[in-house]
């Protein structure tokens, strides 16, 4: 039987899960995602550590963070999760257009929040916060461009898988790829959300 064959309704109501490789694959990522919380909470540690050190005349997180500007950008990402969750029911549902479709639109999201960050971090250096500008700007650069680093990391995943699945079709060797892919998605558009109140929602407020 072809991969393709897959695409027209024999697929199971869970294909990531169907083999053993399969369960493998989910188990083996969520044993990963342990990992990098673990990571992350080293980096929340060390910012909220070092977050009142800024030097004399360097600017302070109540100066510098614009919270419409991140807010816009955190709804981007929380609106990209929610396409995410439509794409992995789309693709329980063996409906693979619709499925593409919220996958090439999380995809476009996620750059979205690339460009704003982008953004962001131009302004910020403009206004004299450079990574070695201070403690605080070291701690906040690495936490929060590391966290950037995972979302282009996703963007460029899944815009393979979508690839992939154009090549291979929906079966049981795709699938997996897919659902832990969503869960990584899922894991960062999280982290953001940390990220959003330590850093910007209790910087601005001292």
């Amino acid at each position: 039987m072809s991969t393709h064959s897959h695409v027209d309704g024999q697929l199971p109501h869970e294909p990531e899960k169907a083999t053993l490789e399969g369960r493998n694959k989910v188990l083996g990522f969520w044993l990963f995602l342990g990992g990098e919380t673990v990571l992350f909470g080293t980096l929340f540690s060390s910012f909220l550590a070092l977050r009142h050190q800024v030097g004399d005349g360097n600017p302070t997180s109540q100066e510098l963070f614009e919270l419409p500007m991140v807010a816009a950008a955190t709804f981007i990402l929380l609106v990209s999760s929610l396409t995410s969750v439509f794409a992995i029911q789309s693709m329980h549902t063996n409906k693979v257009k619709a499925m593409i479709g919220w996958l090439v639109i999380t995809v476009i999201l996620g750059l979205g929040f690339l460009g704003l960050e982008i953004f962001e971090f131009n302004t910020y250096v403009s206004e004299g916060h450079k990574f070695s500008t201070s403690a605080f700007s070291t701690s906040f650069y690495t936490l929060v461009g590391f966290h950037g680093a995972h979302v282009l990391f996703g963007v460029i995943w899944i815009s393979i898988l979508i690839a992939q699945v154009f090549k291979k079709g929906l079966n049981v060797i795709t699938a997996p790829k897919l659902y832990v892919a969503g869960m990584y998605w899922h894991f960062i558009d999280v982290v953001w959300v940390f990220i959003f109140t330590v850093v910007y929602l209790m910087g601005k407020v001292g």
